[in-house]
């Protein structure tokens, strides 16, 4: 008789996408879906949204069901009671705890975890930490930095999630780089924060000012109207020579230079992976290496220069898969 693999149903919910998929513990996954959050960010239809992709998760798998579900949610979250702490992008979910809510509503365990934690945890496990070892040189400290919508951070430390006092550690998107009064407002709160600076939000924001600020029209983003502009064009943009895309992604590198230098001498990772869209677009011009010469430039000894830097190649499921490995773990806590 075939034995059937089990399964968990696990979710990746950030600033643009809610990502779901029914993952094995090999970290195959058999079924995928995504949505858009909700444009008018309407707190009981976003939370109608994420929980119909839930549901058709669950019905997915049919007669054999999952032994749980786990949760990546974009911003600081108590990882004991699912509950949401002020999330930047997607403030209308403060205070809801999303483990109370669905384990009622769906009848299933669940667990939840800061979506950039949870991608480190996938990366460790599937992704470039488990490329380290069967390398031989397997990381003892993995930090991962996702640049997309906003700028989040997790890190892995001897195989466990290193999550602080209430599980808010790692947010390297509000470390601020720039403390003058003119710098922009990041969603937190504050001015000059990495995200505010070099996230996609931030890359279309600075296109949008630099474009109607050229009376010469130079740019081909010039042509555009202004709310169509997005991070990804401008990466477009700077791989044709685009001259203003260029000055803004060279901005990007070395704002990002300087973060995750802060986070080489914060953490003394020996592997760093980065991750989301600005990250695609920074690895499609060759300019990785650029922000790693930034950091070896900036690192204050040696051993602090003992690092590799590496893009994501989990694409789109490093959260995914992390929220599909707290699963395993609390459900192999628990045996």
């Amino acid at each position: 008789m075939t034995r059937v693999p089990q399964m968990v149903v696990a979710m990746d919910w950030g600033g643009t996408w809610i990502r779901v998929a029914v993952v094995d513990r090999q970290g195959s996954i058999f079924w995928q879906s995504r949505v858009r959050n909700a444009v008018s960010r309407d707190k009981d239809e976003l939370l109608g949204t994420a929980e119909g992709l839930l549901r058709e998760a669950i019905e997915w798998c049919g007669p054999n069901p999952p032994v749980g579900v786990g949760l990546a949610i974009a911003g600081p979250v108590d990882g004991e009671t699912g509950t949401l702490y002020q999330p930047p992008n997607l403030p209308m979910l403060d205070g809801v705890s999303l483990k109370a809510l669905w384990e009622a509503n769906l009848g299933y365990p669940v667990w939840v975890g800061n979506d950039a934690d949870l991608a480190a945890l996938g990366h460790f496990d599937y992704g470039a930490g488990q490329d380290a070892r069967e390398a031989g040189e397997p990381p003892h400290t993995l930090v991962y930095v996702t640049v997309s919508t906003g700028i989040g951070g997790g890190v892995i430390d001897r195989g466990r999630v290193f999550l602080g006092r209430n599980g808010l550690a790692a947010e390297v998107g509000h470390m601020r780089i720039d403390i003058g009064d003119s710098a922009p407002r990041c969603e937190c709160g504050n001015r000059g924060c990495l995200e505010a600076l070099a996230s996609g939000t931030a890359v279309a924001r600075i296109a949008r000012e630099r474009v109607a600020q050229d009376d010469e029209q130079s740019s081909n983003l010039c042509g555009l109207a202004p709310d169509s502009i997005t991070s990804e064009l401008v990466f477009q943009a700077a791989g044709n020579g685009d001259a203003l895309a260029l000055g803004i992604v060279d901005r990007v590198v070395h704002v990002l230079g300087v973060g995750l230098t802060n986070v080489l001498h914060l953490y003394n990772p020996d592997l760093v992976v980065l991750g989301g869209g600005v990250t695609v677009g920074l690895n499609d011009l060759g300019l990785i290496p650029v922000i790693k010469d930034q950091m070896l430039d900036g690192a204050m000894s040696g051993l602090h220069k003992d690092f590799s830097l590496v893009a994501s190649r989990l694409e789109d499921t490093a959260g995914m898969l992390g929220a599909a490995g707290l699963v395993w773990s609390a459900v192999d806590a628990a045996a």
